[in-house]
């Protein structure tokens, strides 16, 4: 089969033809249909992310199971499936508190294999990015990097509710609990920050104040939901924020990954405002905000890792919503491509081109 390896960090894929395992117990063998371009794989692609050894990359995805491995009960060859990267184990601290997307022992499921299940043509093994490696024509992951969903759903639909679309809804739904009426920003108009948008639309927020520097990602938005847009090249966009909201808004999303920006969500709140950082700022960068404001003005910073998701609950609600029409995945699908022109894609993304490629296999 054929899957995108990333050899050097910073680098670029490269398309190499590879074997994969059956699978074991608790293994589920996978032929992918699609998998989505996320944001997320350049961090590491682009080096302000470490990753060792050689790596298939992607990890937003969407297949029909080819086989499964002793014990595996939960899906039978022919069922339709979403990967994604919350793997839980079910019996650590945080899975049992009810984050599974926080487990403890995810790492178990991710490399608890005697030996690599992925091969290069002259036998030296190869490592599944976040133990799934979507950019790749099979895949072979836990049973618990999965979830089942309906057969009248598109493929190259669900693979976007994989990451991006679970990640942007979540952190509206789950992570920030955004209740109806809210007031709500969300600065970068991405897949993920689209995603919020659209969350905060489903649950009832407004007014809904996207950020961005490019004016077609600003029109998508409005598309998508956004009652008002910034262009932050254009404006102050914190200033922007309060005059439209008279004084802060009640819930910012930072969906980029930069310390810049999540400065200015926690600044776009008002009183007892609540900002969440969705983007992955790099590792060793910090963010600064005023003491004082925290005690004075009770406002709140936060992260949310993966939306805050418990995804076989979670995904198949979204499908739902997709097929009632409350979800718009069709319009942030920009191109459908090759794997062989997954470098392009990524490209296109970096230059605010695109929202979302998908790879179809």
């Amino acid at each position: 089969m054929r899957g995108a390896v990333l050899h050097t960090s910073p680098g670029e894929l490269v398309v190499e033809n590879l074997t994969v395992d059956k699978p074991n117990a608790n293994e589920v063998l996978i032929s992918t249909t699609h998998a989505g371009l996320c944001h997320s794989d350049l961090h590491f692609m682009d080096g302000h992310w470490p990753v060792m050894d050689s790596m298939v990359m992607g990890h937003e995805s969407a297949g029909v199971v080819a086989a499964v491995g002793e014990d595996v009960t939960y899906v039978k060859p022919g069922d339709h499936v979403i990967t994604c990267v919350s793997m839980w184990c079910g019996v650590c601290r945080t899975c049992l508190q009810g984050k599974p997307y926080l487990c403890l022992d995810a790492d178990t499921m991710r490399s608890g294999r005697p030996t690599p299940s992925l091969r290069f043509e002259d036998g030296r093994g190869c490592t599944a990015f976040a133990g799934l490696g979507s950019f790749a024509e099979e895949l072979l992951v836990h049973e618990r990097a999965v979830v089942k969903i309906r057969d009248d759903m598109p493929l190259d639909r669900a693979a976007l509710i994989g990451c991006g679309v679970t990640t942007g809804l979540g952190a509206v739904m789950r992570t920030a609990a955004v209740p109806a009426g809210s007031s709500v920003v969300v600065i970068g108009c991405g897949g993920i920050g689209l995603s919020a948008v659209q969350g905060a639309r489903i649950v009832g927020t407004t007014p809904i104040i996207a950020v961005d520097l490019v004016a077609s990602k600003l029109e998508m938005a409005r598309t998508l939901g956004a009652t008002h847009t910034v262009n932050a090249s254009e404006v102050d966009p914190v200033a922007a924020v309060h005059e439209i909201t008279g004084g802060g808004a009640d819930y910012s999303f930072e969906a980029i990954g930069l310390s810049a920006t999540a400065e200015q969500a926690w600044a776009m709140i008002g009183i007892g405002g609540t900002a969440t950082v969705i983007g992955m700022l790099p590792m060793t960068s910090k963010v600064t905000i005023p003491g004082g404001e925290i005690i004075l003005s009770e406002k709140k910073l936060q992260g949310s890792l993966m939306g805050g998701n418990r995804f076989r609950l979670d995904m198949p609600k979204f499908i739902d919503l997709y097929l009632d029409g409350r979800l718009k995945l069709d319009e942030m699908v920009s191109a459908t491509i090759d794997i062989t022109e997954v470098n392009d894609g990524y490209a296109a993304m970096k230059a605010g081109e695109t929202l979302r490629s998908v790879i179809a296999f």
